[in-house]
């Protein structure tokens, strides 16, 4: 069984997704640990009536972010994770931290990559006059969210929506999609090579798994 620690910012809804797909054993892999660097992320709450660890480290308590990634680093190491897994982990990574984790470091990211790198995805969407959206999980590298695309999941984009009707109906998606890439990895089925995802030992194309059959 695999040992994963999840990473966290916010209100952990993809961890949430994450640990129910491991206690019904959809995932063969277990959440060690739960970290934030915010005292006050809801996720926390949801690892501790899991029975999880939990732990706070504030980005605030250190100089410079060379430093924080390194606590970081031996926080996470304790665990001696097989993954970590980025949930709403708003922080950018140092290239120490990605090379230290590499191959085994997991982000998702709400849009379809490469589109939308960064922030406010949903607004750009929307004021762009797209007609989808949606969600990416990928493998992190020192490019932000330009790592390998493992899977995605498209949603429609519809004229009268808003970041919060649009937000939603991605976050549906996440919540399916992020535990199923976790379940690949944890079946040996997933791995990292140089600069490509690949899956059942054949490469993924950029966009990553497609296909309707996820099982």
């Amino acid at each position: 069984m695999k040992s994963i620690v999840v990473l966290i910012s916010g209100s952990g809804s993809n961890l949430q997704a994450i640990i129910d797909a491991c206690n019904s054993g959809a995932i063969p892999g277990k959440v060690n640990a739960v970290i934030a660097n915010k005292a006050d992320a809801y996720g926390l709450v949801r690892a501790s009536e899991a029975g999880i660890s939990t732990q706070v480290l504030s980005h605030k308590a250190y100089q410079d972010r060379d430093s924080y990634d390194l606590a970081l680093i031996d926080a996470i190491d304790q665990y001696q994770p097989d993954l970590v897994v980025l949930a709403g982990f708003m922080r950018i990574l140092t290239p120490a931290f990605v090379q230290h984790y590499s191959g085994r470091l997991l982000n998702i990211h709400p849009s379809l990559l490469p589109k939308y790198q960064g922030l406010n995805t949903y607004q750009r969407a929307i004021d762009a006059k797209d007609t989808e959206h949606g969600c990416s999980v990928h493998f992190v590298t020192e490019q932000l969210d330009g790592g390998p695309v493992i899977l995605q999941a498209k949603v429609p984009l519809f004229s009268d929506d808003d970041v919060a009707s649009l937000a939603e109906r991605v976050h549906e998606q996440e919540h399916q999609i992020y535990p199923l890439v976790v379940r690949w990895f944890c079946q040996n089925r997933l791995q990292q090579r140089a600069d490509q995802a690949w899956l059942d030992g054949n490469v993924l194309a950029a966009n990553g798994y497609a296909n309707d059959d996820e099982d």
